[in-house]
């Protein structure tokens, strides 16, 4: 049965879906825009910035479930430019220094409140 995942420590789901979702062995996260806990939108801030405060959203969703980054085993990342893929992977690398998750990042038309990255993430417990 699928138990749902929120935290205060990542912006709150504003539609019809949970901040994540887990049936005690996978966990997954929705995605998670560049927006600070208490709502602030940051896409005016250069792709780096987007994406640091996009996986901080992913990794407070995760240790809601009390898991980490060390557990995720997926990552998908939608960028509104491909040509943000080299600075997103430079800040990326640092959250995934070692053993990195599978990954897929592909550029999309739009995403939500006109930010350019959103990722989501699914973990598994240990």
């Amino acid at each position: 049965m699928p138990r749902i995942i929120s935290t205060d420590d990542a912006p709150a789901a504003v539609g019809a879906y949970s901040q994540g979702t887990t049936n005690g062995q996978l966990v997954f996260t929705a995605g998670q825009i560049p927006a600070t806990p208490d709502g602030e939108i940051l896409a005016d801030e250069p792709i780096g910035t987007q994406t640091e405060r996009s996986l901080e959203n992913v990794e407070a969703v995760l240790e809601a479930e009390g898991v980490g980054l060390e557990n995720v085993l997926k990552v998908t990342v939608f960028l509104d430019d491909i040509d943000d893929f080299e600075e997103m992977n430079d800040v990326y690398s640092e959250y995934f220094e070692s053993d990195p998750p599978a990954r897929s990042a592909l550029e999309v038309a739009n995403l939500p409140k006109g930010v350019g990255i959103e990722i989501e993430a699914i973990a598994a417990h240990e």
